[in-house]
């Protein structure tokens, strides 16, 4: 994900690499793979005879608790929730022109959930809206909606930590915008 560009040639920002970013405990953050958490603590343990420092992440809808070294936080991609401005490119991205490629189902499929996985709003709202044509007419096999689901899942639940709504709200937010963008 790092190496894919912008038309016009601008290199994509990875959003997991903020310098410097230090979590607090309460912090709401995000995860590639597993979405928004909350940092309960930092906390020093012992594991196998080496102190290390460890965030606490609970991610409440998936009854999930990790424990991830702070030195490996950048690694993973764990990140604050977006900002605003970097919602807002996600939300215009969903009134982008879908792109559809040639490739066989099982690839695109692969590179979907790599683009879900890849942490960044703006890249998750592409699959929503690749895949958002064949949402709307029915004719969706049963692994491209859950596709089409997870992607949604994961950008509602960013919008709703970084607006402080709930998630049903910004899943009709979304539908909103996509629904003003013609088919």
């Amino acid at each position: 994900m790092v190496n894919e560009r912008f038309q016009g040639g601008l290199p994509r920002e990875w959003t997991a690499e903020i310098a410097g970013e230090v979590l607090c405990a309460g912090d709401q953050v995000m995860h590639p793979a597993h979405g928004v958490g909350c940092v309960t603590c930092i906390a020093v343990e012992e594991v196998s005879g080496f102190s290390l420092e460890f965030v606490h992440v609970v991610f409440d809808e998936a009854r999930l608790t990790l424990r991830v070294p702070s030195n490996k936080v950048r690694s993973i991609g764990l990140r604050r929730i977006a900002s605003q401005a970097l919602i807002d490119e996600a939300m215009a991205t969903l009134r982008g022109r879908a792109r559809s490629t040639k490739l066989i189902w099982t690839r695109r499929a692969q590179e979907y959930q790599a683009k879900i996985n890849s942490g960044d709003p703006r890249v998750v709202a592409e699959v929503i809206r690749d895949l958002r044509r064949n949402a709307i007419t029915g004719q969706q096999s049963f692994s491209e909606r859950a596709i089409y689901e997870a992607a949604l899942d994961r950008l509602a639940c960013e919008i709703a930590a970084a607006e402080g709504t709930e998630k049903a709200a910004a899943v009709g937010r979304i539908n909103d915008h996509l629904a003003s963008v013609p088919a």
